[in-house]
């Protein structure tokens, strides 16, 4: 079991918080209250609240990674990696009717208030498109990167309206429909089409 510091309780509670509530919407306050540490050690390792934020984007790719890694390991072929993010919907889908996608709900809210960390969380979106592109590449799709943000565009807009909605059943529904149009356009050497099937 790996020891964690401080510094690594206070990032991983704001990354909590971030996600819960919005960057915008915790305080200094909040954290050093989930962590159970005052102020004045709280300002010890973190001076300002961007501090925080860039430290939360870093270990999210961190942890972003150690998925795709994963992922690599446990698909044995290109489309079942690529179910794998698919699945991600499942696997999350109580937090996602909560709170929405993490990625997606960070790079809004940034996105809105101009924040001068959008450019290193929309990294985060990097990271899957990159990976899906690869995945893409992998079964001899010349159209690798455009299948990819199809991919990603659908998965955000099933976490926006499972959010609004609150409703696991479409979650469901809908990542049972990517499944099977990724079955239907990898069979044979046909191009994947970006419709919906």
């Amino acid at each position: 079991m790996s020891y964690k510091t401080t510094r690594d309780c206070i990032v991983e509670a704001a990354d909590k918080l971030f996600y819960q509530r919005g960057y915008e919407h915790t305080s200094f306050a909040d954290i050093a209250d989930a962590v159970k540490i005052s102020r004045g050690n709280f300002y010890h390792h973190f001076k300002t609240k961007d501090e925080i934020l860039e430290a939360v984007i870093a270990l999210r790719i961190i942890h972003t990674r150690k998925m795709l890694e994963q992922w690599e390991a446990e698909g044995t072929t290109p489309a079942e990696r690529i179910r794998c993010f698919i699945r991600i919907l499942i696997a999350n889908r109580a937090k996602i009717m909560l709170y929405g996608c993490p990625v997606g709900s960070l790079t809004t809210e940034l996105a809105k208030l101009d924040h001068a960390s959008q450019d290193q969380a929309n990294k985060l979106f990097t990271l899957f498109r990159t990976w899906l592109r690869k995945q893409f590449n992998l079964l001899g799709r010349e159209d690798a990167d455009a299948l990819a943000m199809h991919l990603l565009a659908r998965s955000q807009g099933v976490a926006t309206l499972a959010n609004a909605f609150r409703d696991k059943a479409f979650i469901e529904w809908e990542a049972m429909q990517m499944c099977n149009w990724l079955d239907a356009n990898t069979k044979g050497t046909g191009a994947l089409r970006t419709q919906q099937p």
